[in-house]
């Protein structure tokens, strides 16, 4: 269990002014904003992580509180966090809902300075996007296929061989899944060759995603399939390459695609 200097990725003996702007910056990770095309069960996520860097805010900013809680850190007795979302503090950063309505229709603004805080924010926020998608993926993996066998293959947080069903000829396909911050010729590019270097097999097809919350349009990502589709495969058997975009969980699937491709698909819509 993190302490909450650890949670605010502070030293004990840091001042209060340090506490509050990495309580800024941690917890911008978590706006209802960044996680509002995720499934509710990683909104909720994200408000007890929240709820989490608050109660840590509101102790280490107060002198009393703190002093207590040093105390409970050097007995090595200190008291969990607790997980029942308490208000913001007054000088939290905080957003009108007209605000908020507005931005969702303007469109996306440019990347910020690499280094800066507001990259930083961002970097948070495409991991925890990164790790919900995961989890959502293998939760429809779960669903559609039961118990499956993980494979590693370098480049992909997911790798799935689903057993063969002793009723059927030929054998489900393997899963790979990717999360790229943009999906694009260049990722399915690297996608492609990555997936086509698996250990050899006949008998089954892959079936790789590349997910995220930025899609190219549906003629360059055509073009840039059909250009990879030319190259020999090495892993055996078909390589299907389905971009999706993980805001609306709509997805590019090839015109010969196995029918697993498409209830995976509506699996991940419904998780």
């Amino acid at each position: 269990m993190k302490s909450y200097y650890e949670l605010l990725e502070v030293a004990p003996t840091a001042p209060a002014d340090e506490i509050k702007r990495s309580f800024r910056r941690e917890i911008a990770k978590y706006h209802p904003d960044k996680v509002q095309h995720l499934g509710p069960e990683f909104q909720e996520i994200a408000a007890l992580k929240a709820a989490e860097l608050t109660q840590a805010y509101k102790t280490l900013t107060d002198e009393s509180l703190r002093a207590d809680y040093d105390a409970q850190l050097q007995s090595g007795d200190f008291a969990p966090v607790h997980h029942a979302p308490p208000p913001p503090p007054a000088d939290a950063p905080e957003r009108p809902a007209a605000a908020t309505r507005e931005a969702s229709d303007r469109a996306p603004t440019p990347p910020p300075p690499p280094g800066s805080v507001f990259s930083q924010e961002r970097d948070g926020a495409s991991d925890l996007v990164r790790r919900a998608t995961v989890i959502r993926f293998r939760l429809a993996l779960a669903g559609e296929f039961g118990e499956y066998e993980e494979a590693t293959v370098q480049g992909f947080e997911v790798g799935c061989l689903p057993r063969p069903s002793f009723w059927k000829m030929k054998p489900p396909p393997r899963v790979l899944a990717r999360f790229v911050p943009q999906v694009d010729a260049v990722a399915v590019t690297e996608a492609w060759g990555m997936a086509s270097k698996m250990k050899k097999d006949n008998q089954r097809d892959v079936c790789v995603f590349v997910m995220g919350p930025v899609v190219a349009p549906a003629g360059a990502l055509a073009t840039a399939i059909a250009a990879q589709r030319r190259r020999p495969m090495a892993a055996g058997g078909k390589l299907f390459m389905v971009p999706v975009n993980t805001n609306t969980w709509t997805a590019h699937v090839p015109t010969d695609a196995p029918p697993v491709i498409k209830s995976l698909l509506t699996r991940l819509k419904t998780v």
